[in-house]
């Protein structure tokens, strides 16, 4: 019996491609940019799509897969795929929510404990020589206020991390959550969350919706003393807003693994010494990658044998 056709737009390990092939037959075409003039005689075929959210896949796109059946983003963010033309095709959307969470959560706790703490800053002073008395004192982490922008599969794994350094938890979300330890307090807006926060972290996913949510006004609310991090898209931060906050002392500081722009880096806060960067590798594992693509297996699996969708969107 021959291999459903399944197309991989994102980049991906030879470990990765070996088990997908075991599965499917593989058209790999990886691209970080839309591809407008689709894909041939292999995309007319295709039947199985794997991109992410960062990547999508636009109705344009769609037009030259004509016999796709299932579309996928590896991870939990899905906010490039045109679900609308998708969905008036019957094609089925999945996505990969919570598989990488609690790596997501480990980076952000570490850009957390980074930013507040000045590791980086720390460490290029100890290599020049630098005693202590000539660095800034910083404040701890364990008993402050974390407020979380999106209370879902990552929130819900920073908060625990949160809960183990004994800080009290606010969160916002669209809807309060009603499978929440009684002591976590809900905002009806994410300016109120950050007047009332030390540290604001931001897992809310990208789209129209999330658009510059965190801005200047939020920034001022969050104030001198607190720090930001974004492990959710970058588009869900104002990144001129954050520099001008930045550089003015309207926050202390920041650590980011998502930016606006991406994969260039970003401009306005490379030569700012109070936020830490990574290249949007909060996801990235041995352990998540394995997950991420466990739960793409089981969702082709079951839609194969009519089963219920593990993550459908």
């Amino acid at each position: 019996m021959s291999l459903p056709p399944l197309l991989v737009v994102i980049p991906m390990h030879s470990e990765q491609l070996s088990e997908l092939q075991a599965h499917f037959d593989v058209v790999y075409r990886p691209s970080h940019q839309p591809t407008p003039e689709g894909w041939g005689a292999e995309g007319e075929r295709v039947r199985f799509v794997l991109t992410n959210g960062a990547r999508g896949l636009n109705a344009e796109e769609l037009s030259h897969l004509p016999n796709v059946a299932l579309v996928s983003a590896l991870g939990a963010g899905y906010e490039n795929l045109d679900i609308a033309a998708m969905r008036s095709r019957n094609i089925v959307a999945v996505n990969g929510a919570g598989a990488n969470a609690p790596t997501v959560a480990d980076q952000g706790f570490a850009l957390l404990l980074a930013a507040v703490r000045r590791i980086p800053e720390y460490d290029a002073a100890c290599r020049k020589g630098v005693w202590r008395d000539a660095l800034p004192m910083q404040p701890g982490v364990s008993g402050k206020k974390l407020g979380i922008v999106g209370l879902g599969a990552v929130g819900r794994q920073f908060a625990k991390r949160g809960e183990g350094f004994d800080m009290q938890i606010g969160y916002r979300n669209r809807n309060r959550r009603d499978d929440l330890p009684a002591h976590y307090q809900y905002f009806d807006t994410v300016l109120a969350l950050a007047e009332w926060a030390d540290y604001l972290v931001v897992t809310a996913p990208g789209g129209a919706e999330s658009h510059h949510l965190v801005n200047a006004e939020v920034l001022r609310a969050l104030g001198k003393q607190g720090f930001l991090v974004n492990l959710g898209r970058g588009s869900v931060v104002d990144t001129a807003a954050l520099a001008d906050a930045l550089r003015n002392g309207t926050i202390a500081g920041a650590g980011l693994d998502v930016y606006e722009g991406e994969p260039s880096p970003p401009a306005a806060l490379i030569d700012l010494q109070n936020v830490v960067l990574s290249p949007h590798v909060a996801g990235r594992s041995p352990e998540a990658e394995a997950a991420t693509l466990a739960m793409f297996l089981e969702n082709t699996r079951r839609y194969q044998a009519s089963e219920p969708l593990l993550t459908p969107l």
